[in-house]
């Protein structure tokens, strides 16, 4: 094991292996060079003395595919929760437009229950905070921002 490719040639195999068995489904030739490059540094950093090459490099390789997949994971995340306010920034522009153009507003509140309606009435027209309105509801800041959402997500159905 003198030269690294000749290693690369042989673990090549182990690398697609680790792929199918952490079902990668996309982007295989990103996790592929992650595969490489941990073989390379498991290469440089074996030591003979400690046993066998092969467990090492399956575990290196291993290793860094999950970090990726959960580097990958966390900005998948962060993409849906910044798409998400957007949206969400979208549906309280069409509250806007809906009000102000004509009467749909109130056949649009009619499909949401007097609590949600009450939490739309409070957060947009009167213009609360969600720690006001969590408060006057009695609930968390966090329960009223998942209502919130779901609200939202019920009322973007209704009107696109």
């Amino acid at each position: 094991m003198t030269n690294f490719e000749d290693v690369l040639a042989q673990y090549e195999p182990m690398i697609s292996a680790s792929i199918r068995k952490l079902n990668i489904y996309r982007d295989h030739d990103s996790f592929r060079q992650a595969g490489r490059v941990a073989l390379w540094h498991a290469w440089t950093r074996f030591d003979e003395t400690k046993g066998d090459f092969t467990p090492f490099a399956y575990r290196s390789i291993r290793g860094v595919m999950l970090d990726e997949v959960k580097k990958e994971s966390r900005f998948e995340e962060n993409i849906a929760q910044v798409e998400e306010e957007l949206l969400l920034d979208e549906t309280e522009i069409k509250f806007d437009i809906y009000f102000g153009e004509n009467n749909e507003l109130e056949a649009v509140l009619a499909i949401l229950s007097p609590t949600e309606r009450e939490i739309i009435q409070l957060l947009f027209f009167n213009d609360l905070s969600l720690a006001e309105c969590a408060e006057r509801i009695g609930t968390s800041v966090l329960a009223l921002k998942q209502r919130k959402r779901r609200i939202l997500v019920k009322l973007r159905r209704k009107l696109v």
